[in-house]
């Protein structure tokens, strides 16, 4: 397929470039031109003129305006695709405003899903990542060829915004567990145990988890250098408490680690990785 990417950092440029290794056409644009260097790509001038060459687009953007300016502000991807094109978006944002730019693209007759993924830098390298849908069946499996570069797990959740929602869900699961994970590494130097042990111990039994074995790991050796930075939880959790409030959902556990996050980038640790709530608990 004839496919451009916007989005070219730590997850968005292996993503293409597996894109590209299956064998699809592959044209990009981007804000920062460093980002494009030995792409194996044509550059595209805005994101209109990306959009004109391209049947599938995705995104790989930060925030909900950053999208919304990228498909639907001036020069964007609405003003280049055609109808019939789809617009895959991977980027973690709030699902109202997945369903806002669905429905603007709709009116000139552009599929629009929201694709948000799971698993990292790591999983975006090794094209291992959890991908949740949003949108239209159809439409998902036009582009389903696509998605299994880049995915072993591809769920069609619901409806556009449900991806979003999914997404939201997985967050709120694995940041609390960093924050769990940060508590019990806490208590045990508080009381004087080894870190190491405790973490060994606790992956043998009912606790274990991926997040105790990697982040626990990060924790006892106090490397805290970003996997993923702490600045994008803390932004994914503004739009899970967001999500919660608009469907009346009480989430006092979320509400509770959006605190532990706060806290975290007020001590300017934001580009450091989430493991370091546990520097947090070291201040209390």
């Amino acid at each position: 397929m004839r496919t451009g990417f916007i989005g070219l950092g730590a997850m968005g440029r292996p993503m293409a470039l597996h894109v590209h290794r299956a064998g699809h056409e592959l044209a990009v644009w981007a804000r920062r031109p460093e980002s494009l260097v030995d792409l194996p790509a044509r550059i595209c001038a805005s994101p209109a003129d990306l959009g004109r060459c391209c049947e599938v687009v995705f995104t790989v953007i930060t925030s909900s305006p950053d999208v919304e300016g990228v498909a639907l502000g001036k020069d964007g991807l609405s003003d280049g695709m055609a109808p019939g094109s789809v617009l895959v978006d991977c980027s973690t944002i709030a699902p109202e405003s997945a369903r806002r730019i669905a429905g603007r693209l709709a009116e000139k007759g552009i599929h629009f899903i929201d694709a948000p993924v799971s698993g990292g830098e790591q999983g975006a390298i090794d094209a291992t990542l959890a991908i949740m849908a949003g949108g239209d069946a159809t439409v998902l499996e036009r582009v389903r060829p696509l998605l299994e570069c880049l995915g072993k797990r591809i769920v069609h959740v619901g409806p556009n915004g449900a991806g979003q929602v999914a997404t939201a869900s997985t967050q709120m699961i694995m940041v609390a567990a960093r924050d769990a994970a940060a508590e019990a590494m806490r208590l045990a130097a508080g009381a004087g145990v080894d870190c190491a042990k405790v973490r060994q111990a606790l992956a043998g039994g009912s606790a274990a988890s991926r997040v105790l074995d990697v982040m626990g790991e990060r924790m006892v050796r106090r490397d805290f250098s970003a996997g993923i930075e702490a600045r994008l939880h803390h932004k994914d959790f503004g739009l899970v408490l967001e999500a919660a409030r608009r469907s009346g959902v009480p989430t006092p556990l979320a509400a509770v680690v959006a605190q532990q996050l706060n806290a975290l980038m007020a001590q300017g640790w934001g580009r450091d990785d989430t493991s370091s709530l546990l520097r947090v608990l070291e201040q209390a």
